[in-house]
């Protein structure tokens, strides 16, 4: 039980940690220590959802439709292509990086931020429903898989959101905005190209 429960932790772990869209919008929520917690908790209780989706075998049913895969990656490619041009438009006007001149964000656009970077993510399905998914149907306890899977997600956006607030003392300079939007402005660009050209 414990094996399969390490088997998801595993996986899971190191299918999140890559920067991505989510990963990227974590990291700057909590560098403007704006709505974390929120912001943990919807992309952690996220992840479970899609997971348990995935386990209860929906995966199989979402591969049978290449219309509606076509139309999740044409979606996600064109918001993340918005973002990137907002990320890359702040990088630019230097004078707008600084927290004190920004006025804060209301929780309901950040977190419909939030849902939309993870539901209109189509490797945010692949990961989770197909892969983590198929593969938990493979151990003898797949739920306690899926539950070690899931842990990893709460263990990993709790670790982003909270290490990024302790980054707080460089936000006292634009540069660190400004630097900090143009890597989000190409990682947007580069996971929406890989999206197109899929």
């Amino acid at each position: 039980m414990l094996t399969s429960a390490l088997a998801g932790f595993s996986l899971s772990i190191a299918l999140i940690v890559a920067i991505g869209a989510q990963n990227a919008f974590v990291l700057r929520q909590g560098l403007r220590r704006e709505h974390v917690l929120p912001v943990v908790l919807t992309c952690a209780v996220s992840d479970a959802l899609l997971i348990g989706v995935g386990i209860a075998g929906v995966g199989t049913v979402v591969t049978g439709r290449p219309d509606l895969l076509t139309a999740i990656r044409w979606g996600g490619a064109a918001f993340l292509l918005g973002y990137a041009a907002l990320a890359a438009r702040r990088a630019l006007r230097p004078g707008a990086l600084t927290p004190a001149e920004r006025p804060p964000a209301r929780l309901g656009a950040t977190l419909a931020a939030c849902l939309a970077f993870t539901y209109l993510n189509p490797h945010v399905y692949l990961d989770t429903v197909l892969l983590l998914g198929g593969i938990a149907q493979q151990h003898p306890h797949r739920w306690l898989f899926g539950l070690g899977a899931a842990a990893a997600s709460v263990v990993w956006f709790t670790a982003l959101g909270a290490g990024a607030y302790r980054l707080a003392p460089l936000l006292a300079r634009g540069r660190v905005w400004q630097v900090l939007d143009g890597v989000i402005a190409a990682v947007m660009v580069v996971v929406a190209a890989a999206l197109l050209l899929g």
